[in-house]
């Protein structure tokens, strides 16, 4: 895991529920905590793109239901600013069950993939199809 190269807006709080866009069986998962995050007393954990979290799958296959995963966020609805000073904002939340190291488990991503979470984690680079 490398650093990340712009201010990420922390769009996903905790609870919610994001989309599996692999093809390990998960559908629909729901985030549990964010890793390697230092937080602020009362406030609840949130994690944006290119973040490691801990997921539960709500809707798949059998064999993956209820079971707890790790996952990277690669695509939020809400906007963060680049580097650059763009801004960016995808239509949907998604995510990609991931490994302790980052390795992804499936062996492929439906969608594009963010310049941020694509530069902080080399295995989903070299998986995505579209880098945006």
């Amino acid at each position: 895991m490398r650093g990340i190269s712009s201010k990420v807006t922390r769009g996903l709080p905790t609870a919610a529920r994001i989309q599996c866009v692999d093809n390990t069986g998960a559908k629909v998962v729901q985030l549990i905590s964010v890793l390697n995050m230092g937080g602020t007393a009362r406030r609840y954990p949130a994690g944006g793109v290119g973040d490691l979290i801990v997921v539960t799958v709500k809707k798949g296959t059998p064999e993956t239901r209820r079971q707890i995963f790790h996952a990277v966020i690669v695509r939020q609805r809400r906007p963060f600013r680049r580097s650059d000073g763009t801004w960016v904002q995808f239509e949907d939340n998604a995510c990609v069950i991931v490994n302790e190291r980052g390795e992804v488990r499936g062996s492929d991503i439906k969608g594009p993939v963010s310049r941020e979470a694509a530069e902080r984690w080399p295995r989903i680079a070299a998986t995505a199809k579209q880098i945006v």
